[in-house]
């Protein structure tokens, strides 16, 4: 096959994902930003684009290994992406060769380290939960909130409202995820979760994300569903959690969040637009 020449604007990506829940990473250290909300949404599409829950770009940081700017697939960003900071905590370890790494988001810096068995953890952080944190429209617990269900709102860094149902492969997530997404009492609209307890510590969780609809996984998704779990007195500290995409394990920790999983390096492209 005959070399393929690179023109000015094309975009080099790697493909990645962390349990299906899938993302395109565009490394924009040490050159001029390229990648836009509009850029973003035409390699959102899955017909006529790339495909992906997220995209992730990778900046320099003073601060930290990197910084990492996240796009939903409709071009709106969000501070925080769980599975996509394993992905990318990953390969920044295979191209140093370290053991932990720093990352920088809009959410704060998250440590992250080889768990081994190919695994790799994050700190996501702690979880919020006063009503202006997340935020809410109006002062309210966040424990319950006055929402049929009674789901409970937490932050990582983006908003979340998770229903504990008897059956959450029952729930119509199609349906009920934009319902609540765009209810007004989230100004910034909010990521959705549906979980049940089936086991001592293990939860059966589906996600409907904020921007991007249903995802086989979530990791910011299964931080606040552990979170609010344990608030609910439903599981302890160490937590997994079963996605369509596979499992996830999650530890309240004294030092944040820590959410262990498996990631994956699929593919690298180039994007002609």
């Amino acid at each position: 096959m005959p070399r393929m020449t690179m023109h000015d604007t094309d975009i080099a990506f790697m493909k990645m994902h962390g349990l299906g829940n899938d993302f395109v990473v565009v490394d924009e250290r040490g050159r001029a930003p390229v990648v836009t909300a509009g850029i973003a949404t035409k390699m959102a599409d899955r017909h006529r684009g790339i495909g992906f829950d997220q995209l992730a770009v990778m900046r320099d940081s003073d601060a930290a290994d990197l910084h990492l700017v996240f796009y939903n697939s409709d071009g709106s960003l969000s501070a925080a992406c769980g599975n996509a900071t394993r992905c990318i905590a990953r390969h920044l370890m295979e191209e140093t060769g370290k053991a932990e790494v720093l990352i920088a988001t809009d959410h704060g810096l998250l440590p992250a380290r080889d768990a081994g068995d190919g695994l790799t953890s994050v700190n996501m952080g702690h979880a919020q939960t006063r009503w202006d944190q997340i935020p809410l429209a109006r002062e309210m617990d966040t424990l319950e909130l006055p929402i049929e269900g009674g789901p409970t709102a937490t932050s990582m860094g983006n908003p979340h409202c998770t229903f504990f149902v008897e059956d959450a492969e029952a729930v119509d997530l199609a349906a009920r995820g934009p319902e609540i997404e765009h209810h007004p009492l989230f100004p910034e609209r909010t990521n959705v979760q549906f979980a049940h307890v089936i086991g001592n510590n293990a939860l059966r969780m589906r996600v409907w994300e904020r921007g991007a609809g249903i995802t086989l996984a979530s990791g910011s998704s299964s931080c606040a569903t552990a979170h609010a779990a344990h608030r609910r007195g439903l599981v302890g500290r160490d937590v997994t959690l079963h996605l369509d995409g596979g499992t996830i394990h999650v530890r309240l920790a004294e030092d944040g969040i820590w959410m262990t999983g498996p990631t994956a390096h699929v593919f690298d492209g180039v994007w002609r637009g």
